[in-house]
């Protein structure tokens, strides 16, 4: 973690649980991945709670609270860790009143793997989720979506925002020109490098945070997903998730590649489509 530093949770993030609990319904907690905010999973909150669940969506530590802030100090995001993030997240778990189903994008999917493997989740969906320590596979693409970060070794202590064209790449490849630029002015903003570099060095540091214990007997069930044209996190990297946290033998662990999507597809024009596999995941371990 980064210099012992004590998140406390944000007062937003605080009412959003004690709403949950209050309302007595089955909590969906949310986490977003790097160069997104909470804001991202709106929509998906108010799916889930028509369904009848009650959505907790955290921020990240220190994250402002819209898009129009965070650009005004991107300086904000900087020099936050997994371990940072994973334990703010563990904060807003431990309000709850009933173990939560945990649903988290790219390195949020990283994230609620961390998480599950704590016995935290209920059920889990890893939406296209960043690599952990075990994970092998090193996709051309992938490489190329993280060089933003990777190619300048100071970015590790920095705030990385990525440029339209980076965007487009790493995230918004599998929709046209114009609903990339609406997506990257609506939704981008920059991220902590640190996560980026954990990720990539994971299987050389035996000590990394960005490692998940997927034998834990009380992990719970687990969907994994792909974007088939997914370039940030390609089909190999979420199939080798998939197959590393199948070896877990107490759980159902499920694998599903969604056919022309990109890494956008929480936040696109198709939301929906990955709302429905998620919720249908979701409803069959619980209610």
């Amino acid at each position: 973690m980064s210099d012992d530093v004590e998140y406390q949770p944000a007062t937003a993030d605080l009412a959003e649980v004690a709403a949950a609990n209050e309302s007595g319904r089955q909590p969906v907690v949310f986490v977003h991945g790097l160069w997104l905010l909470d804001s991202s999973w709106d929509r998906w909150a108010a799916f889930f709670e028509d369904a009848g669940y009650a959505a907790v969506t955290p921020g990240w530590p220190d994250d402002p609270p819209d898009v129009v802030v965070a650009r005004e100090d991107p300086t904000v995001f900087a020099k936050k860790s997994i371990g940072d993030i994973a334990a703010y997240q563990q904060t807003i778990l431990d309000g709850l009143d009933r173990k939560p189903v945990l649903i988290g994008h790219s390195f949020g999917g990283l994230l609620v793997q961390i998480l599950a493997g704590r016995g935290a989740s209920l059920a889990t969906v890893a939406i296209d989720p960043a690599p952990s320590r075990g994970v092998l596979p090193l996709p051309a693409a992938a490489l190329k979506a993280s060089a933003p970060v990777l190619t300048n070794p100071a970015n590790r202590h920095r705030a990385v925002a990525l440029t339209f064209e980076q965007f487009r790449y790493g995230f918004a490849n599998a929709v046209d020109e114009d609903e990339a630029r609406a997506l990257y002015d609506s939704c981008h903003v920059a991220g902590s490098g640190v996560p980026v570099f954990q990720a990539a060095f994971a299987n050389i540091n035996p000590h990394t945070e960005a490692k998940a214990d997927n034998k834990a007997s009380d992990r719970g069930p687990m969907l994994v997903t792909a974007g088939e044209l997914d370039h940030q996190v390609p089909p190999a990297i979420s199939r080798a998730t998939y197959e590393r946290q199948a070896k877990n033998k107490s759980a159902v662990t499920e694998y599903v590649e969604i056919p022309g999507r990109g890494h956008s597809l929480t936040i696109d024009s198709g939301w929906e489509e990955v709302a429905l596999l998620s919720l249908d995941f979701v409803r069959r371990f619980a209610s």
